[in-house]
């Protein structure tokens, strides 16, 4: 029982703490808010699709960004892309990442463009860990609620 409360507490310490830290927004807790008994793993489904369209995005920006003649409105298109993914989820500072990342594609400005794709890449590996450990918390705590029930 007392795990279980440990577990619990835990659990809302850390993800009031992403909110704090500005990793998520209000829109992750509109993503829970759409998560029920019919489809309890609805947000982790949803940030595995995001985890895996971000992964593929970061590839085509790199891609894009070593040609020697850039197109920046395909470089512009791909972050749009990763910024609308991030904003639906509510990954707020892979979102800022992409608002910044955008200014220079629209300047055409190659240095500032690959010093903002590799501040994504940062935000991204840093939400995607936080939100693997939200997960990993979050099956801890069920897993041992479910062995010690509250009657």
């Amino acid at each position: 029982m007392e795990d279980v409360i440990h577990l619990q507490t835990q659990l809302l310490h850390y993800k009031v703490s992403l909110f704090k830290e500005g990793y998520l927004n209000d829109q992750f807790k509109e993503l829970e808010s759409l998560e029920d008994e019919s489809n309890p793993k609805f947000v982790e489904e949803v940030v595995a699709i995001f985890f895996e369209d971000s992964h593929r995005l970061i590839n085509e920006l790199t891609k894009a960004l070593e040609q020697k003649c850039i197109d920046f409105k395909k470089v512009d298109a791909y972050v749009h892309q990763l910024k609308g993914s991030s904003s639906s989820i509510g990954a707020n500072k892979v979102q800022m990442a992409c608002i910044a990342f955008r200014n220079y594609c629209h300047d055409m400005n190659i240095q500032g463009c690959l010093k903002c794709l590799q501040h994504v890449k940062e935000e991204f590996a840093l939400v995607k860990n936080k939100l693997e450990t939200l997960f990993k918390v979050e099956k801890e705590f069920l897993d041992a609620n479910a062995s010690n029930p509250i009657i």
